[in-house]
């Protein structure tokens, strides 16, 4: 089975268009195809997706005809997602629209697979080649390799084997995010979550949702907002 025949790839996006087209793009480029899944984005932006599908053969799902749920609809669409990849016997690879990846990401995500793993990511880089958020943890480390530790979605692959061991809608409706419940479940069901530090891809932190840059210019600011507001559960 070819690489691309082996998985679905799904991107869900929340305006910031010039970032997400970017990222598409990236994807479309490498000779992939992928699901784009637009979670309420503004009317002129929802267009701008299809008018780019139209263009770039990628398929995507306006969760306005998926759900009545406001924005984030991140369990709406990674339940989707799981379906569709176990139907299709393939593994699922989130990549996020603030992730920009390289010619060869994805192929040395999916060959990595091997029978015992849950989550295989690749690690984040800022536009200077520094590893960065969510990853500042992973500066020390030179080699590919086991981690138990938090793994983020930035760019996940989720293999068919961890697909088919945790449902996704027993997911906590009332949570926003779910890579560190997933990735924490991965290592509780035996499996192994692999962070590839030699497989870099470009991060630009919460492009689509730019009040979280709070946390890093005003945290006080932002941890306000997220716990009065309800907002970021993870």
């Amino acid at each position: 089975m070819q690489p691309n025949e082996a998985v679905h790839i799904i991107m869900p996006v929340k305006d910031s268009m010039e970032t997400a087209e970017q990222a598409i793009r990236a994807i479309t480029g490498s000779g992939y195809t992928m699901t784009v899944y637009d979670d309420n984005s503004l009317p002129e932006n929802a267009t701008r997706l299809d008018t780019l599908a139209a263009e770039t053969g990628i398929e995507v799902l306006h969760l306005r005809d998926m759900t009545d749920h406001p924005s984030p609809n991140y369990r709406t669409v990674i339940i989707h997602a799981q379906r569709r990849a176990i139907e299709a016997g393939a593994h699922l690879l989130i990549i996020e629209s603030d992730v920009i990846v390289r010619e060869q990401t994805i192929g040395h995500l999916v060959q990595a697979v091997v029978p015992g793993t849950g989550l295989i990511a690749a690690v984040t880089h800022d536009k200077d080649g520094n590893v960065n958020f969510p990853y500042e943890y992973a500066k020390r480390i030179k080699e590919d390799g086991a981690c138990t530790k938090r793994l983020s979605f930035c760019c996940t692959l989720l293999t068919n084997e961890l697909l088919h061991a945790l449902p996704f809608d027993s997911l906590d409706p009332e949570k926003n995010w779910y890579d560190v419940y997933i990735s924490h479940q991965s290592v509780r069901l035996g499996l192994t979550n692999i962070l590839q530090v030699t497989n870099p891809v470009l991060h630009m932190p919460h492009s689509s949702r730019p009040w979280k840059q709070l946390k890093y210019t005003h945290p006080l600011l932002y941890y306000w907002r997220k716990i009065t507001q309800h907002r970021d559960k993870i």
